[in-house]
């Protein structure tokens, strides 16, 4: 089980955690892939990334690391309790489709599958045009 020590006077205490429900975000990048699990209130209480996982340089960037980083968050999950899922994923990384069909496939329920990439509208200025 997921425990947290609680500071009760001098000595901590160990709680033992009860999520059904919850929410996994996937972050990912040409150079990495972060997923991390959160309550409802969004509070996170397990993560894991290609980087955890022991990859180095550009095998971090890999669909098969983020896979990994997955089937650990789902893991941390499941000893809390969680039940049901959301997924929100970000960024355009090779890692993101991996992770995410990792997770489905783990035994927990998902109930949401949503991608929250941030897109301009047409934001920044562009840079001037190249003259050779």
């Amino acid at each position: 089980m997921v425990k947290d020590k609680k500071k009760t006077g001098g000595r901590s205490k160990k709680i033992k955690r009860n999520i059904p429900e919850a929410r996994i975000y996937v972050k990912s990048t040409f150079n990495n892939t972060v997923v991390s699990v959160a309550d409802l209130d969004g509070n996170i209480f397990g993560w894991a990334s290609a980087g955890t996982k022991g990859y180095k340089g550009t095998k971090k960037g890999t669909a098969y690391a983020a896979q990994l980083a997955a089937e650990e968050v789902c893991r941390i999950a499941r000893e809390a309790g969680v039940k049901e899922i959301s997924i929100f994923s970000k960024g355009p990384g090779s890692g993101k489709e991996a992770a995410i069909r990792t997770i489905s496939g783990q035994g927990l329920r998902v109930k949401l599958i949503k991608d929250v990439t941030p897109v301009p509208h047409n934001g920044c200025r562009p840079k001037k045009k190249r003259r050779v």
